[in-house]
C-alpha cells in the first residue's frame, strides 16, 4: 500500500523525464561532441610522411598566410564598430529623440534593414555600386577619372555593413530611448543645460549598457562576416573557412585542419567578448528617476544652423537606405535588355521576371543565330528559383518552430527550478552556442556527421544526399537556441505567480496551468521571436554555404550564384531580373510576417480579448440583420 504523500510515478513525471533525457541527447550529441571533434582534429593532422603532427597546422599558421585572414576580420570587425555605432545611434536619435519633419517617413526608410538582408541586400548595394552599377554608371559618365571598381575590397564590404548591421539599433536602441524618464530631461533644461549637453549627460549614461551589447555584438558580426567579403572580394576567415571545408589534400596542405584551426580562432574571440559583456552586465547599471515615469517629448535643435545639417544628414541617410530598396523594384518589372544596361525603359514594363518564360535569340561566334527556349524565366517559374524558395521555407519554418517550442519548455522548466543548479544547467546548456561562431557549429556538423560511424544518429551519414536537409534544420535550430532563450524567458517575467496559484488551487494540472495561464501570456514575445528567426534564417547564406550541398542549396545560395551563370551559352539570361525580383519577394515575406506578428500578434492578452469582443458583437449584429430581413422578406411572402 502506498503510503500518504508519496508521489507516483505519473504522466508529468515520465513528460520530465524524457524531456530531460531528450535535453541531453541534443546538448551532448549536437552542440558538444561535433565542437570537440573540430578541436581534435587541429591536432590530429599527419605530415608528409604520414605521421601525425599535432602542431603542424600552428606552424603553418605563422608561416603562411593565415594569419592574414584573421588580421583582416579584426580591422573589419574593429572599423565596424565605429562606422555602425555612428550610424545606428545617429539614426535612432534623429526618429526619436530629436525634432525632425518627416520623422515617420525617414523610420520607415532606416528599417528596411529588418526586411532584407544578406546576400539579398550585398546584392542590392551590387546593382548600385558595381562595376556596371547604376550610380556608378552615372559618375564615370560625369566623371571620367573615377575608377569604375571602387566598389569591391574592404571599403565595399564596410560601406555595406554599416548600413546593414544598424538593424540592432533599430530594434534595441529605440526601446532605451523611448524608455527615458522625461522628468530627467526636463530637469537637466530648467538647471540651464543646453540641449546637447543634457543628451551628453543624461541621456547617453543611460544608453551605456545597451550600446555595449550592441558593441559586442556589432565586432561579433564583422569578425563572422559572411555575405559581403564573398561577394565583393575581401579576404575574411569566414569565406576562407567554407573555401577549405570545401578542398582536399590534393589540392593543398591538411584544408580541413586549417578551416578547423580558423574556426577555433573565431570561437576564441568570441567567448572572450562574450565574457567581458557577461562581467560588464553584471556590474549592474541604475539610474535615479522620478516615482511617476514622464514619456519622452522630442527636443527641438535650438541652433537654426544645426537644424538644417541634422535634416540635411537625416534625408541622406534616408536616400543611401532607400535608393536600393527602390531601384530594385522598379528593375524588377523591366526587360533583361534594361536589367542589363543598367537603364530604365519607363515605356516597357514586364512581369516576366516574377512569372512566365520566353525563348532567347542570340548570335554566336560563327554568325549563326540560336534560340533557346524557355531561357528567359520568372522567378515563380523558375525550376532553381521555386526549389530554393520552397526548401528555404519549410527549413527555415521548421528550425525556427523547433527552437521557440525547446526554448518556451525549457524557460518553463527554468523558472520552476530557478533556485535550484538544475535550473541554471539548462539554461547555460542552450546558452552554449553562442559561446561559438556560427561558422564554427556548421563546420563541426560537417565533418563530425559526414561518416558511417556516429552512433549517435544510428551510424546514419547526415550529409549524405537528402539527409543534409535534416542536418541543416539542426544546425538552424541550435544557432537560434541563444536568441531566443534571451527574448523568451525575459517574458517569463511578465507572468503574475498568482495567476499560476491560483490555477493550482482550482486543481490544474501543471501542464493545463502552462496551456491555460502562462501560454497566452507569453505568446506575443514567442510570436515575435519565431517571425525573427524564420526572417534571419529564410534568406540566411553563411550556414549553407559551409554545407555546399546540391541537395541542400538554400534560397540564398542560388539568388548567389545567379549572376555568375548569367546569359553563359544563351541560358538564363535574365538572372539579374530574377535577383530584383527575389528580393522583392523576399521583403514582402518578411513585411508581411513581421507585421503580422508585431502589428497583430504583439497585442497583450487584454487587447487581444477585446478584439476578440468587438468582432463578436459585429457578428451578431450582422446575424441579427440577417435574420430580421429574412423574417420580413417571409412575412412579405
Amino acid at each position: 500500500m502506498k503510503k500518504k504523500g508519496s508521489k507516483g510515478v505519473g504522466p508529468e513525471t515520465i513528460f520530465r523525464l524524457v524531456g530531460f533525457a531528450f535535453f541531453a541527447y541534443l546538448f551532448f550529441g549536437f552542440m558538444l561532441l561535433p565542437c570537440l571533434n573540430t578541436l581534435t582534429s587541429i591536432f590530429t593532422t599527419k605530415n608528409a610522411a604520414g605521421e601525425i603532427d599535432p602542431w603542424a597546422v600552428v606552424r603553418f599558421f605563422f608561416a603562411g598566410n593565415m594569419s592574414k585572414y584573421v588580421w583582416n576580420s579584426l580591422k573589419l570587425a574593429v572599423l565596424l564598430v565605429i562606422t555602425v555605432n555612428v550610424v545606428g545611434v545617429s539614426i535612432v536619435l534623429l526618429t526619436e529623440y530629436f525634432d525632425i519633419k518627416g520623422a515617420k517617413i525617414l523610420r520607415l526608410g532606416y528599417m528596411t534593414t529588418l526586411i532584407y538582408s544578406g546576400v539579398a541586400l550585398v546584392t542590392g548595394y551590387l546593382f548600385l555600386y558595381d562595376r556596371n552599377g547604376i550610380i556608378t554608371s552615372a559618375l564615370v559618365n560625369a566623371f571620367p577619372g573615377i575608377n569604375p571598381n571602387w566598389f569591391s575590397g574592404f571599403n565595399a564590404v564596410l560601406f555595406t555593413m554599416t548600413f546593414a548591421c544598424t538593424s540592432n539599433h533599430v530594434l534595441f536602441l529605440r526601446n532605451a530611448i523611448r524608455g527615458i524618464d522625461y522628468n530627467t530631461v526636463e530637469a537637466a533644461r530648467n538647471m540651464g543645460a543646453k540641449p546637447f549637453a543634457v543628451l551628453w549627460k543624461v541621456v547617453f549614461p543611460t544608453l551605456i549598457p545597451t550600446m555595449f551589447s550592441l558593441t559586442v555584438m556589432t565586432f561579433i558580426t564583422g569578425l563572422c562576416a559572411m555575405s559581403a567579403p564573398t561577394l565583393l572580394g575581401y579576404d575574411s576567415i569566414n569565406p576562407e573557412i567554407v573555401r577549405l571545408a570545401g578542398s582536399s589534400i590534393a589540392d593543398e596542405a591538411f584544408p580541413q585542419a586549417r578551416a578547423a584551426l580558423l574556426s577555433i580562432i573565431l570561437a576564441m574571440f568570441t567567448i572572450v567578448l562574450l565574457a567581458v559583456l557577461s562581467a560588464y552586465e553584471r556590474k549592474g547599471h541604475y539610474l535615479s528617476v522620478s516615482k511617476t515615469k514622464a514619456k519622452l517629448q522630442k527636443q527641438k535643435i535650438s541652433s537654426p544652423v544645426g537644424n538644417i545639417l541634422a535634416h540635411i544628414y537625416a534625408y541622406v541617410l534616408f536616400i543611401i537606405y532607400m535608393t536600393p530598396v527602390v531601384m530594385i523594384v522598379v528593375f524588377a518589372f523591366q526587360t533583361y535588355g534594361a536589367i542589363r544596361m543598367k537603364r530604365l525603359d519607363l515605356s516597357d514594363w514586364t512581369l516576366i521576371n516574377f512569372f512566365g518564360t520566353q525563348d532567347y535569340e542570340y548570335l554566336t561566334s560563327r554568325g549563326t543565330y540560336k534560340v533557346r527556349k524557355g531561357s528567359i524565366s520568372g522567378l515563380f517559374s523558375n525550376e532553381a528559383t521555386l526549389g530554393g524558395i520552397k526548401l528555404s521555407f519549410i527549413m527555415s519554418a521548421i528550425a525556427a518552430l523547433l527552437a521557440c517550442l525547446i526554448v518556451v519548455l525549457a524557460c518553463n522548466y527554468i523558472f520552476k527550478n530557478r533556485n535550484k543548479k538544475r535550473g541554471v544547467i539548462v539554461e547555460y546548456c542552450l546558452l552554449f552556442p553562442w559561446l561559438l561562431p556560427t561558422i564554427l557549429i556548421c563546420y563541426s556538423y560537417r565533418t563530425f556527421f559526414n561518416s558511417d560511424t556516429v552512433w549517435y544518429v544510428g551510424n546514419n551519414n547526415l550529409y549524405y544526399a537528402d539527409r543534409v536537409r535534416l542536418l541543416i534544420i539542426l544546425a538552424y535550430t541550435v544557432v537560434k537556441l541563444p536568441f531566443s532563450i534571451r527574448m523568451i524567458k525575459a517574458a517569463f517575467y511578465a507572468i503574475d505567480e498568482e495567476l499560476e496559484d491560483a490555477a493550482k488551487n482550482l486543481g490544474a494540472s501543471s501542464v493545463l496551468t502552462f496551456l491555460k495561464v502562462k501560454l497566452p501570456i507569453i505568446l506575443p514575445s514567442v510570436l515575435a521571436v519565431f517571425a525573427l528567426n524564420f526572417n534571419a534564417l529564410f534568406t540566411e547564406y553563411d550556414m549553407s554555404a559551409t554545407f555546399a550541398s546540391s541537395h541542400g542549396t538554400t534560397y540564398a545560395m542560388i539568388i548567389q550564384s545567379m549572376c555568375e551563370e548569367e546569359g553563359l551559352y544563351g541560358y538564363n539570361v535574365n538572372a539579374s531580373g530574377r535577383r530584383c525580383a527575389s528580393t522583392v519577394f523576399i521583403m514582402l515575406v518578411s513585411g508581411l510576417i513581421l507585421y503580422l506578428v508585431y502589428g497583430v500578434g504583439g497585442r497583450d492578452l487584454g487587447e487581444r480579448l477585446e478584439l476578440k469582443e468587438k468582432r463578436k458583437k459585429r457578428r451578431d449584429k450582422l446575424l441579427s440583420h440577417f435574420h430580421k430581413d429574412a423574417a420580413v422578406k417571409a412575412a412579405a411572402e
